[in-house]
This record gives C-alpha cells, structure tokens and sequence, in this order.
C-alpha cells in the first residue's frame, strides 16, 4: 500500500474496497493519458508564445481608474487571447460576469430584428433558453426584439445532422451556433473536427452567415480552437477552462474584428463600445491563470476519465463513453435516482477545500427550469474549472461532474463521491 493510500484509508476514512477500484481503473487509463499530456503540453506552448509575442510586462499588472481609458493591460490581455485563439480581436473582461453573459452579448450584439438563429446541436444550455426566447417572455430575449428561432437535433450517434441543417437554413438565417459542451444533454461533446464539418457546410451555403461557437469547457481540450476552423466567434468564460483557476470573475469574445466591435456595443453601449471597462488590477490573475491553464485543463480531463471508467465498471451508463474524443470536462453519469445524484454531490462536497462541511441540497436556481443540486466548494465562487457536480433533480437522474485544479483533487472527487454511495448503501462493490 502507497503512502497516499494508507492516508485516505486511515486519515480520511476512504473504504479500502474503493481506493483498490479507483486504483484499477486509473491504471487502465494510462494510454489515455498519455494523449491528454501531448495536447496540454502543445497548448502549454502556444499560450507561452502568446505571451512572449505580445511582450507581456509587469506594467500590464498596474491598476487603471475610472472610465477604463488607455488600460494598457486590458489591451494587452485582449491581444494575448486574440493570438491564442487565431482571431482578429477579443473582448476579455472581468465585467462579463459568466459565460451566459458572454454568449448573450454575442448573440444580442450580431442579431438584428427580423434575423433568424439556429442551434445545429439541439437545444442550448438551459441559462440561455431565457436569451434566446424559448420560455420566460418580457425580459427582453432576442424573441422580445423579432429574432426567431430554430433548432437542429443530432443525430442518433451525437453527431450533427448536416442534411437537416442544410434544408433549415432560410434566406433570413444571419446566425447559427454549436454549442460544444454537452450542457445538461446526454451527449458527446463536439470535436473541433465536427465543428469544421458543420460550419465548411454552412459558408457553404452562405458566407455571410455568422458561425458562433459556445466555447465553455472546451479550452484547451484539442490542439485547435474553434475559430481555426472555421468559427467565425466564440465565447466562453473565464472561470472555466481558460482562467486556469485563478481568474476572479469574467467572460471572453474573441472572433472578426467586425463582429467583436458589434458585439462591443452590446457589451457597454452604442458609442462607447470596448473602448471602457475597467479591469480592476485582475490582469495578472487573469493571465496567469491563462498560462497555467493548459496543464490545469489536463487534470480535469484526465479526472473526466477516471469518473467514467469507474463508474461504468460498476454498470452505470455514462457519457462520454471510455475512449470517445473528449472536447469539454464534463462526465454525466446516469445513476437514475434523485438519492443517488445527492449522494454523488455530497461526496463531492466533502472533497472540496472550501466549503467541505456543508451538504449540498436540491434548490431552484436561477436560470434552471428544473431544481438544481451542486456540489462545488471552489476558491473562486461558481468556478467549474474547479471541482464540482450538479444535476437537475429531474429523470432519468444524470449527474455531471466536472473540474479539478489538479489532477489528484479531481481524483479524489471520484473517490469521495463513490465513497458516499458506497456508505450508504446505493451502489455494491
């Protein structure tokens, strides 16, 4: 028995039975792993240059005040970004205040009345259904302000369903969005390879019609960006994958320079645009928990794994599937009750170096049409770069976890939440 061992099973009381099953699928995983560290130590590289590029300094750390005018460090961060993900301009602020933020900006900035948007992956994360116009009404959703709406199922084996596309897209189409993670759907995420596919497809068809990608969890997961592909926007937030654990706050637009000043002006105002907005002395935070990213994005992922071998050993359906091409963090395992998914969460609770002694419970959140548990005791609040799960306590009962600033902490969230079922009973090993 490893020191490390011995520790979880007589320091923090982990059942030997699930330590030996952790142990044996991690094993099994090594040439899974080993992939993972070339791609994060490409991306270490590509960020690295990025900076050097740019002649990042420590004067790009200074405070500015008031309307924000000149930041040299905002511009600098802006840069950075732009260079990392192949793009004209970005938009990388600390006053985006989540990725829901980020990508209503960019639809609310882009769109015009009469415009129409299609979804070609099914139906968006649900904190954006309320942007769009699908439920909630008076709020002043893109339905508010004459954008319709259409969407474009995947087909049976999770991949987009190009034909389809093709035939929905109309001569009022302006706009049509993949959303690479897999939200709450049960689905693989999509591969930078099928984003190319489907948006080579739609220029295609049309060249003016915008291809915008919800980037969040997919930072840093293959050696290309969406918009080396063919996007011709993205955007995402700062704590997930790109703040590497150390932004504070904050969202990201990086696309065509056209687009990212249109999507300016939703951001402030008509007038002002990006030219204000304070950063707050977050450009240090900010970039270096960018470089540190690749290799924090690594441990998530490789911890991603580790859930989903173990949990299919012991029989449950999970997605993605042991071996598919990951192109977000996120596991979903089914494990197909409402006691099941709290137990899963609180063993998750329990691993965090926060908020440890605090059991999570169902609750209704805002932006969810269903009640949401989530089990995340992170250093930055809401940040599932960090560990975390949550589930809408809602059938069949998948749970989706996520996260792990190291490695060895995302492990131990699958060791603490096997643990917690195993104690009370709900799973046999």
């Amino acid at each position: 028995m490893t020191e490390s061992e011995k520790l979880l099973k007589e320091s923090l009381g982990v059942s030997p039975e699930v330590i030996a099953l952790v142990n044996r699928c991690e094993e099994e995983l090594r040439d899974e792993f080993r992939k993972a560290d070339d791609i994060a130590e490409y991306n270490q590289y590509k960020v690295l240059s990025a900076l050097q590029e740019n002649r990042i300094s420590d004067t790009h750390f200074a405070w500015n005040t008031g309307y924000g005018y000149d930041d040299a460090g905002r511009d600098a961060v802006e840069k950075v970004y732009a260079n990392i993900f192949g793009t004209e301009a970005a938009l990388v602020r600390p006053t985006i205040v989540n990725g829901t933020h980020a990508l209503s900006i960019t639809l609310m900035g882009i769109l015009r009345p009469g415009d129409e948007l299609i979804y070609c992956t099914g139906g968006p994360y649900d904190t954006l259904e309320e942007v769009i116009g699908i439920r909630g009404e008076g709020m002043g959703s893109l339905k508010d302000y004459g954008v319709t709406y259409k969407q474009v199922e995947l087909l049976p084996d999770g991949s987009i369903d190009l034909e389809t596309l093709k035939k929905t897209i109309s001569d009022r189409t302006r706009m049509v969005c993949i959303q690479r993670a897999t939200g709450y759907g049960w689905r693989k995420s999509i591969t930078v390879n099928q984003i190319e596919e489907a948006f080579k497809t739609v220029h295609g068809i049309r060249s003016d019609i915008v291809c915008m990608t919800d980037n969040c969890y997919g930072e840093f997961l293959d050696v290309k960006e969406p918009t080396d592909v063919g996007a011709d926007v993205l955007a995402g937030s700062l704590i997930k994958n790109p703040g590497g654990g150390l932004a504070l706050t904050g969202g990201y637009v990086c696309g065509r320079s056209d687009l990212v000043e249109k999507i300016s002006y939703r951001m402030t105002c008509p007038g002002i645009g990006g030219e204000c907005g304070l950063t707050f002395g977050q450009t240090r935070t900010i970039l270096q928990g960018l470089f540190l990213a690749p290799r924090t994005v690594n441990g998530a992922v490789k911890g991603a794994m580790l859930c989903g071998s173990v949990y299919k050993s012991l029989g449950f359906d999970i997605c993605p599937d042991t071996g598919d091409a990951r192109s977000d963090i996120i596991q979903a395992v089914r494990l197909g009750s409402a006691e099941a998914v709290v137990a899963f969460c609180e063993g998750i609770q329990a691993a965090a170096p926060v908020d440890s002694f605090v059991t999570p419970v169902p609750w209704a959140m805002p932006g969810y049409e269903s009640d949401v548990v989530m089990a995340a005791g992170a250093f930055v609040q809401g940040s599932s770069i960090e560990l975390s799960a949550d589930a809408p306590i809602r059938e069949p009962y998948n749970v989706y976890f996520q996260g792990g600033l190291t490695y060895e902490h995302s492990k131990f969230g699958v060791i603490k939440s096997l643990d917690a079922l195993y104690k009370k009973g709900l799973i046999k090993l």
